[in-house]
């Protein structure tokens, strides 16, 4: 009887560990990406995907790619410092620059930790870049070894983040911040205090200027009224000359 017993736990044991390991394998093809990128064509399909499943939020969206070693473009675009760990960026943004909406996927190469660099585009992207117009929220999030970065206005961005997450089957963790919570910097990438060309102005300067030039007018009038004197004086004695002359 004993030995019924332990047999059945046994084997209850065993049924049991099969359950465990046939959750996890499951659970496990749960979190798998379904995004299969191979190229930096396959990331605009992607992007066309997600417009396929949420409309398309302006008409004049143009889906480009990023040259990954052009540092410039990569960083006014992820707000990365370069494209070093990127194999592949498209970008699509409105062709009128006054628009602020920005959709931006990438490969990142493989050894590349695609969370932390979902984490470091909200923290480095500047929702200001357009300066006439901002963003209201920015996003990222990480789907296997792609990510995903969207910024324009809030119903806009989750919106097009939910196409991305049904597109590609399931996502990592969401980063998102409400740009009335970012402060503004000079230091932001995409934008430059020190590239705007503000002529400065020297107050000493413009000081000594208009006192030279006062001093000017008031010498020119001083002239004028001692001329004006001279020759009222000398009709003076002319006159008394004449008359002198006559009698």
């Amino acid at each position: 009887m004993k030995r019924w017993r332990k047999a059945i736990f046994c084997l209850l044991a065993i049924i049991a560990i099969i359950i465990v390991v046939a959750v996890a394998m499951k659970n496990s093809k749960k979190e798998e990406s379904s995004l299969k990128i191979a190229s930096a064509q396959d990331l605009t399909r992607l992007v066309e995907e997600v417009y396929e499943k949420k409309e398309k939020p302006l008409p004049s969206i143009e889906t480009t790619e990023i040259d990954v070693s052009d540092e410039s473009m990569v960083n006014s675009m992820t707000g990365l410092e370069n494209g070093d760990n990127l194999e592949y960026l498209v970008v699509s943004e409105p062709m009128i620059s006054s628009q602020a909406y920005s959709f931006v996927v990438a490969k990142v190469k493989s050894g590349v930790n695609a969370d932390n660099i979902a984490k470091k585009m909200v923290d480095g992207i500047n929702p200001r870049k357009w300066i006439c117009v901002s963003a209201e929220k920015v996003s990222a999030t990480s789907s296997g070894d792609v990510v995903c970065l969207v910024m324009t206005d809030k119903e806009t961005t989750d919106k097009i983040m939910e196409g991305f997450k049904e597109v590609a089957g399931t996502v990592g963790k969401v980063y998102s911040e409400d740009v009335e919570d970012i402060p503004i910097s000079n230091d932001m990438p995409g934008f430059d205090m020190n590239s705007l060309d503000v002529p400065s102005v020297d107050t000493d300067t413009e000081i000594s200027n208009e006192t030279e030039v006062n001093n000017e007018i008031s010498n020119d009038n001083e002239n004028s009224t001692n001329t004006e004197v001279s020759n009222e004086v000398s009709n003076e004695i002319s006159n008394e000359i004449s008359n002198k002359v006559e009698e």
